[in-house]
């Protein structure tokens, strides 16, 4: 029997070698997989749509997931591996088939492989950390991640680069396929497979198998916990406007017609490098705040700074106002994957913590396969600053439907 100290010592360790390869996962789905699809396929908006809210469908389906791993009583750890080893899978068929129908197939599956699998991941920093570190242990292995993610956004940027005069070219059955993002695509293969192998090594208990009624059980706590589904309501807005912007990003700084036709290692330094930077620095803060801060003071704080960072950014042409949008977003972020990750175990029973972030994920899911389509198709008659500042008032709104929660946390003091 392993004891708790040292369940969370072998949950970390895994934790943090699963971050490395994380990171480098996490750059296909913000950046990468995008700019492939925009400079070698040149895909029209409903694909890049949908490779855009891939990680979105994983989400959507996450409630499925849990329930067949309950049903089939899984350890989360296996479950998650397994998951993981059929992202790695996809990615290797996109490298080797290279093919727009092949390659939007792909990405959409392996991107949805790793997010469908975030709730086992809650139930596993649950049962394994102890309450009173779990914000800082899971920052911690975050900034694993973050370094990652940067280091690996240069050089992806870097290896595309290397390639740009024959990336630009749209890809077809008669046309000569540029080698140069393939490798790319192998290397998120790779770091699908060792992230599979970091996290089957997390010691985990299986899940009861007698709670496994129906996959969207879950969502009756929405009718019956009224701060759960008060903050549903509020994340569903701030949610929505985020993830219809996030792959705007890249759409506004590589798309030519916008002005400003930036180079794939620009692109990477502005969508990945420098946020990547501010949330590694801030992490570790966002972290602490998290294990000794009102969740609801928490998350309005966090929202005015996506709200700000979503205008600045998509206001600006400079490379000052770029940077700052990129660095108010990073920061912002850092609390974000700290929130979005752990807040359910502040309002969840103990019995629940699954089936609660499960009705999170699925709810995230709906909105993030709905953003980027909404936004990929509003960008062709509105501009890329108008649909900022339409974010960053749905975050406002957002904001005004917490407030009622910290005083009502207050008068409970």
């Amino acid at each position: 029997m392993i004891s708790p100290a040292e369940r969370a010592r072998i949950t970390f360790r895994m934790e943090r070698w699963r971050s490395v390869f994380g990171g480098i996962i996490e750059t296909a789905g913000n950046t990468f997989l995008l700019l492939i699809a925009t400079r070698v396929f040149d895909l029209g908006p409903w694909a890049k749509a949908l490779i855009a809210a891939g990680t979105s469908v994983g989400l959507l389906l996450s409630p499925l997931v849990v329930n067949a791993a309950r049903s089939l009583g899984l350890q989360p750890s296996r479950a998650v591996a397994g998951l993981l080893a059929l992202g790695g899978s996809s990615c290797l068929l996109v490298t080797l088939l290279p093919h727009p129908g092949v390659y939007t197939a792909g990405c959409v599956l392996a991107l949805l492989s790793s997010t469908c699998a975030i709730p086992l991941m809650t139930q596993i920093y649950h049962d394994n950390y102890p309450v009173e570190q779990r914000g800082r242990l899971y920052s911690s292995a975050f900034m694993v991640r973050i370094a990652a993610a940067m280091v690996f956004g240069w050089i992806g940027g870097q290896i595309l680069n290397a390639g740009a005069e024959t990336a630009t070219t749209a890809l077809g059955s008669a046309h000569v396929v540029p080698e140069r993002w393939r490798w790319l695509t192998g290397i998120f293969a790779v770091a699908y497979l060792a992230a599979a192998a970091a996290v089957r090594r997390i010691p985990t208990r299986a899940l009861d198998s007698s709670a496994a009624v129906h996959p969207l059980q879950g969502l009756r706590f929405v009718r019956e916990d009224p701060v759960f589904r008060n903050a549903l309501m509020a994340w569903m807005l701030m949610g929505f406007a985020n993830l219809a912007m996030l792959p705007i990003r890249v759409e506004y700084l590589g798309n030519p017609r916008f002005g400003l036709g930036l180079s794939a290692a620009e692109i990477a330094w502005l969508t990945l490098i420098i946020p990547n930077a501010a949330r590694w620095i801030m992490s570790p803060v966002w972290g602490r705040l998290f294990d000794r801060m009102n969740f609801f003071r928490l998350r309005i704080t966090l929202n005015a700074g996506f709200a700000v960072g979503i205008a600045t950014f998509f206001m600006s042409e400079t490379p000052v106002g770029l940077i700052i949008g990129a660095v108010f977003y990073g920061i912002s972020t850092a609390g974000g994957d700290v929130a979005w990750g752990l807040w359910v175990t502040k309002v969840a029973p103990p019995a629940h913590v699954t089936d609660y972030m499960a009705v999170h994920t699925f709810s995230t899911g709906i909105r993030g396969v709905l953003a980027p389509l909404c936004a990929f198709h509003a960008v062709q008659t509105l501009s890329p600053a108008t649909l900022g500042w339409i974010a960053a008032a749905m975050i406002v709104a957002a904001c005004a439907l917490l407030i009622p929660e910290i005083r009502g946390a207050d008068s409970r003091r």
